[in-house]
């Protein structure tokens, strides 16, 4: 009787486990373009401070590029309207007055995948500073959201270079749209032409350790003697011109890793001397202390006729695809 029961019990486990499974399996597929936050708000409150502050948060300008673009492209929607297929947006903000004040940040709520902030709130003032408190919070998850959907779009498609690990020891997940415009010990360049006019570009090459002497001093270190004096030497250029660094712009420039490597980030602007042609790009110089050397790897577009926001994005989720071996 004792095998009988226990029998039926994981019987209905094995069920109970199933039917959970495909609860979370039924689960749309989330929708959107890169970087496209829907913001579930009343007209009222989008309307006065309370939209103003989400405003100028996650409308604010993209760090590193010649124009202002907003970090999101934002569509603003009534709460109510917020049902069937609308849930189903990658990334969304939901702002309101409520009975409590509360601030969640959920996960694949309605869509896989999903990143969702909820605040609520008995007042405009107490939704100001939770909106205040968390805000960087959010991006920074938003952030983390679109980098991943970027590498699984990317994914989809790969190109396969093996001489990438021969020469430098590195495996990056790059789309097979780019070309190989260059490979060598030297450097590696990869582009991609764009439908309009212009190129995406992922620039690959080595500096020794010494290059960099200090934080304090690496950010004019990183610019100066590896961005346009060897890099700038190696990126050929027609007409004599000179691939390096545009000082008009103040460059954003970051302490941080690549997959478990220290490395120093820097956005800024890049241009060609004597020549109308110059772009965002964003470089990282990667400490591998194994290899005695930092790797370079920079994404640069030169793109006149288009936005730069996503291409740029596209190209930072690529360089963070990147894996040295040991």
């Amino acid at each position: 009787m004792k095998s009988i029961y226990f029998k039926a019990f994981i019987f209905f486990t094995l069920i109970s486990c199933i039917n959970n499974g495909n609860k979370s399996t039924y689960k749309q597929k989330s929708v959107g373009s890169i970087n496209s936050l829907q913001v579930l708000i009343t007209d009222e409150l989008w309307n006065n401070k309370v939209g103003e502050k989400i405003r100028n948060y996650f409308a604010a300008p993209t760090e590193g590029l010649p124009q202002e673009e907003p970090l999101f492209s934002i569509n603003q929607m009534d709460p109510s309207t917020f049902s069937g297929f609308i849930k189903s947006n990658r990334l969304f903000l939901h702002v309101t007055i409520g009975e409590e004040d509360n601030y969640t940040l959920v996960t694949d709520p309605y869509a896989r995948p999903q990143i969702g902030a909820i605040i609520t709130a008995k007042t405009e003032e107490s939704l100001l500073k939770l909106i205040i408190e968390n805000q960087k919070e959010i991006i920074n998850a938003y952030n983390n959201s679109e980098i991943k959907e970027r590498q699984r779009r990317t994914a989809i498609s790969l190109k396969v270079i093996d001489s990438l690990k021969e020469y430098f020891g590195l495996t990056i997940n790059i789309p097979s749209a780019y070309r190989t415009a260059h490979k060598g010990k030297d450097f590696f360049w990869l582009r991609k032409d764009l439908k309009k006019t212009g190129s995406t570009n992922i620039f690959i090459y080595e500096a020794s350790l010494d290059r960099i002497t200090s934080d304090s001093l690496a950010l004019g270190q990183i610019l100066t003697i590896i961005r346009d004096s060897i890099g700038g030497s190696l990126l050929p250029v027609e007409d004599n011109g000179k691939f390096g660094t545009d000082y008009s712009y103040s460059p954003n420039f970051y302490v941080t890793e690549l997959n478990g490597n220290f490395a120093y980030k820097t956005k800024g602007m890049w241009d060609i001397e004597n020549e109308f042609m110059a772009g965002p790009f964003v470089n990282y110089a990667v400490r591998d202390t194994i290899n005695k050397r930092y790797l370079i790897i920079e994404g640069f577009t030169f793109a006149p006729a288009e936005s730069k926001r996503n291409l740029q994005f596209e190209l930072e989720s690529i360089i963070q695809s990147a894996r040295i071996s040991k």
